[in-house]
């Protein structure tokens, strides 16, 4: 294709420079760096809400652009939350156990402060021991590699699985809607070593920081965004190219790309293992700010609702994906928070608690049925391409096959 990535994508710049402007925004006018005009909790659920963006955006690219709806996403989502949030939880528990023993008139060995954190931490569950899966809790590097490898090779392999096996369609939309109830169904367990339904907690404290909340949440929102704004730029490099173009062609006809000599599992495989890495930052990000996660984030609703999202905000665009996650996100926030106002009916008081999640599967139907194009799709009604001016020249492969008489009519 022709021309820069800016040229070939002209939402590109247009997000990069809203995304500044909001980030700046919003750090200007927070409590931790600003005048103090909005709250901590609301540049949490900011922040919050720039994760789950990413998350819809890579939802985006495996459905809206390759035609895999996927409603198991948001458990590799969830497992990135898990991986950082147990380095979080071992290194915040140590400094406390070596802050209640720093006056013991006998220093502890460093395998006494390893059974104390043990205790800390799986005392809950009625256990003091690490399991094998806390083998790296103690290292930050190794982690945060966990939070890109462990999902990437859940997908790898499950991808591998069901590609090979030629699942198409609804059977691997429940394919993955099975595997993610599986992970939710071992994580509830009280033996699997991250605490069962208790979960992991106080995530919001990061370790040697004595710095305030006010301030973490801003730095957290600048994280956010800079993961958003990346992975904005990556996706649209590749859904410009070549490979976009083989991704949108097996959404469309798969069957005819094959024939081409494409290798069609290959790019599903990539394309599903890539956007599993890409989901699992997101949660990585998302779950410090939430302060706790637990199995009941990784069911199958939550991955529902992410579909929900990008078919919202209108799937096979990048920023449709972004309006869908930023509008529901925002709107749930108000209606579940209790800052909607109950609507009286005199027979019966409507409360937007209850029935916020009715409102949402009503306007995914809505969408589905009236507007398939999504929120984006307004933009193709304010900003439609002008007819191209081609002065005559030849359309097709003949000579004189089409002019612009012809196309006109």
């Amino acid at each position: 294709m022709q021309g820069s990535l800016f040229a070939r994508n002209p939402s590109l710049p247009i997000f990069l420079c809203l995304l500044v402007a909001f980030t700046v925004a919003v750090t200007l006018l927070s409590e931790g760096m600003g005048a103090g005009l909005i709250s901590t909790s609301f540049v949490k659920t900011l922040g919050k809400t720039l994760c789950l963006c990413l998350a819809a955006l890579a939802m985006d690219l495996v459905w809206g652009y390759t035609g895999i709806l996927s409603l198991g996403h948001f458990a590799f989502f969830g497992l990135g939350g898990y991986m950082i949030g147990m380095w979080l939880m071992y290194e915040r528990t140590r400094e406390i156990v070596v802050a209640s023993v720093a006056d013991a008139p006998i220093p502890p060995t460093g395998q006494e402060i390893v059974d104390a954190i043990g205790n800390q931490i799986f005392g809950v569950v009625g256990s003091s021991d690490f399991p094998l899966i806390w083998a790296f809790a103690d290292s930050l590097v190794l982690q945060l590699a966990l939070v890109v490898l462990v999902p990437g090779v859940l997908a790898l392999v499950f991808g591998w699985l069901a590609f090979r096996s030629r699942v198409t369609g609804v059977y691997l939309s429940i394919l993955t809607q099975a595997m993610t109830l599986a992970l939710a169904l071992y994580l509830f367990q009280n033996d699997n070593g991250l605490r069962g339904n208790n979960g992991l907690s106080g995530l919001q404290n990061l370790p040697g920081v004595e710095a305030p909340q006010a301030l973490v949440s801003v730095w957290f929102l600048w994280a956010s965004a800079l993961a958003l704004g990346l992975g904005y730029l990556l996706a649209a490099w590749m859904v410009s190219g070549k490979f976009g173009s083989v991704l949108r062609g097996i959404r469309d006809n798969e069957a005819r790309v094959r024939f081409l000599g494409y290798s069609v599992e290959v790019y599903k495989l990539a394309i599903f293992t890539l956007t599993a890495c890409i989901t699992g930052i997101a949660g990585a990000l998302y779950y410090p700010q939430a302060g706790i996660i637990n199995p009941a984030e990784i069911t199958p609703i939550a991955s529902i609702y992410l579909a929900v999202w990008v078919a919202i905000g209108g799937r096979g665009r990048l920023y449709g994906a972004v309006i869908g996650a930023t509008f529901v996100s925002l709107v749930s926030s108000w209606f579940t928070g209790g800052q909607a106002p109950d609507v009286p009916l005199g027979f019966y008081t409507v409360k937007w608690v209850d029935w916020w999640l009715i409102v949402l599967g009503l306007s995914f139907v809505f969408v589905t049925l009236f507007a398939p194009k999504g929120i984006g799709g307004l933009f193709d009604l304010l900003a439609r391409a002008k007819s191209p001016d081609r002065h005559g020249a030849d359309l097709g492969p003949d000579q004189g096959s089409l002019r612009e008489r012809e196309a006109s009519e």
